[in-house]
């Protein structure tokens, strides 16, 4: 969140309003907002909540009205880096709110306190530093605990830099996966990056500006450098800025000027191979599921699945093997489906 806009006194102004107009529609206090409310099945009664709430990856104009009266209505925040998080309540008009630290080294131990807190009533939120929480950032052991003990698990959406650069990519995004950040090194580098390369959907990785240039390049050795790459840094941020081409390109592109600021690589997806099935093979498995007494229905379906053909296909060759004999399909013969 550094290098973003800060919020101005009007919009500050106007955040808080809305926090107040809440309270007075409800005739109480819920400076929490729905921010507090679950969606589907509360918790026991009594209980609390664990709210994850979305915060800005640069812009901090970006923090939204219900992540605000969220973070002003909970009984305890806790957050990556307290110091970070402080700055930003700061900037959203929020003074003396409980901040406590959970951190990747530190999540274990504090998902006992945190499933304890929820479980005693108190309003508990969770935020990254920047971005969604639990998206390659601490938060996901905390909410699996909090929803495994049936206490109620809620979110405010926010800012996603993995969904910002998908989106502005150029690249499909109707089917994506989402690798964060890759292994350093070693066996698991290089299967993560083989899993890249064979992969149909347009994939989304994190990396840090430091070794950049150096995964572009593993990923154009693994995908081959034609691959159209999208990658965005400093999203949001005064600086922003995405580069689109091939693989082979942004990797040259890297190593020739130092890329700074946190960075988001979007991949597209290979080409899908599509085996060719010869008509010779399908028989051989036709005739053999037939020769065990398989009636051709069953037998047509089978093979069809087996080598991903349609069902028309395989009744045909049936038919043209049996003379046109359509038995074991009703209504004439036809496939059902066809």
């Amino acid at each position: 969140m550094t290098g973003g806009d800060e919020l101005d006194p009007d919009l500050l102004e106007e955040l808080e309003a809305w926090g107040d107009e809440e309270d007075d529609a409800d005739g109480e206090d819920t400076a929490a907002g729905e921010g507090t409310r679950a969606v589907g099945t509360a918790g026991p009664p009594g209980a609390g909540s664990l709210v994850l709430v979305g915060t800005p990856i640069g812009n901090l104009g970006d923090l939204s009205p219900r992540a605000v009266a969220a973070l002003a209505g909970a009984n305890v925040v806790y957050c990556e880096d307290t110091r970070h998080s402080r700055k930003l309540l700061t900037h959203a008009g929020i003074v003396g709110a409980s901040l406590r630290s959970l951190h990747a080294h530190n999540e274990g131990d504090r998902v006992d306190e945190v499933v304890a807190a929820v479980a005693g009533g108190a309003t508990v939120v969770l935020v990254s530093d920047a971005g969604m929480p639990g998206v390659s950032d601490p938060g996901s052991q905390v909410v699996a605990a909090v929803a495994g003990a049936g206490l109620t698990v809620s979110v405010v959406p926010g800012p996603s830099a993995a969904l910002a650069a998908l989106v502005t990519s150029g690249l499909p995004t109707d089917r994506f996966c989402f690798e964060g950040f890759l292994p350093r090194s070693g066996r698991d580098r290089r299967e993560r990056l083989a899993g890249v390369a064979g992969e149909v959907r347009t994939t989304v990785l994190f990396e840090a500006p430091g070794r950049v240039a150096a995964t572009l390049a593993d990923l154009a050795g693994a995908c081959g450098p034609d691959r159209p790459v999208a990658v965005a840094r400093e999203l949001t941020k005064l600086h922003e800025q995405l580069w689109r081409g091939t693989l082979g390109g942004a990797a040259a592109w890297a190593a020739g000027s130092p890329v700074r600021g946190e960075v988001v690589v979007v991949v597209g997806g290979c080409e899908a191979v599509v085996e060719e099935v010869d008509d010779a093979d399908l028989r051989v498995a036709l005739r053999a599921r037939l020769e065990t007494g398989e009636r051709t229905r069953g037998a047509v379906d089978a093979v069809a699945a087996e080598f991903g053909v349609p069902r028309r296909r395989v009744y045909d060759l049936a038919l043209a093997d049996r003379g046109g004999d359509g038995d074991g399909y009703a209504d004439g013969g036809a496939p059902p489906g066809g």
